[in-house]
């Protein structure tokens, strides 16, 4: 597969089908990834794989939490995953995909319970069979931040030349400290997204969505 054939391939994939990913594919995956590009080499990720035994384990962790069971320290969100007040063009370009997924799955637009429902789905990896959570120092700036970007990427990339499709999950940030416990990540650690890891259901409507992209012309320009 061509790098260009990924890159169109790969989606956020919302419904999965539960044919096991191997451990070890997923390792192999990542320590390729591993070679995306890093300024100052500093390589900041941390990562953990979740799979088999221990996913099984976490989905049973994540219901309880999902029933209303909190953290036993509590754990407000490790960061806002938008801006408070989102302007535009970007309010727009979000609403735009959320009421295609919407539509696609039959929900209305006034049917808020409905649509929390689904938004749980998040919390399950969307049925996929493995995952991964990426963490980094709390000491990094927004530089290191963009370097998890090019990994997470270049790990999604991987994964697509492979046969594999994934979900990167930036609502975890909404239980940072469930996930590091299960993890045993240190405190100095910031969580900063999951990505559930598996294989498309080709039945599912959600996975119909192909998110837009804006005109060349709104974002670049040649000097």
């Amino acid at each position: 597969m061509k790098v260009s054939e990924a890159v169109g391939r790969r989606m956020s994939v919302r419904a999965f089908i539960d044919t096991p990913v191997p451990t070890e594919t997923i390792r192999r995956l990542l320590i390729a990834a591993a070679r995306a590009p890093s300024g100052g080499n500093l390589q900041p990720w941390q990562v953990a794989i979740l799979n088999e035994t221990r996913m099984a384990e976490f989905k049973v962790l994540m219901e309880r939490r999902l029933a209303g069971e909190p953290h036993p320290g509590g754990e407000p969100p490790e960061y806002p995953v938008y801006p408070s007040n989102l302007f535009e063009p970007y309010r727009t370009r979000r609403l735009a995909v959320a009421e295609e997924m919407y539509g696609l799955l039959g929900i209305e637009r006034a049917d808020r319970a409905a649509r929390l429902r689904w938004f749980a789905n998040n919390f399950r990896f969307f049925g996929a069979p493995a995952a991964i959570f990426c963490f980094v120092d709390r000491r990094m700036g927004a530089a290191q931040w963009s370097d998890l970007g090019m990994f997470l990427q270049t790990f999604m990339l991987l994964a697509q030349e492979a046969g594999i499709d994934t979900c990167p999950q930036e609502c975890w940030s909404q239980y940072p400290r469930t996930v590091a416990d299960f993890c045993t990540m240190p405190a100095e650690l910031l969580l900063f997204c999951g990505v559930a890891i598996g294989h498309r259901d080709p039945a599912a409507p959600v996975n119909r969505l192909q998110s837009s992209r804006a005109d060349p012309a709104e974002w670049l320009r040649v000097v």
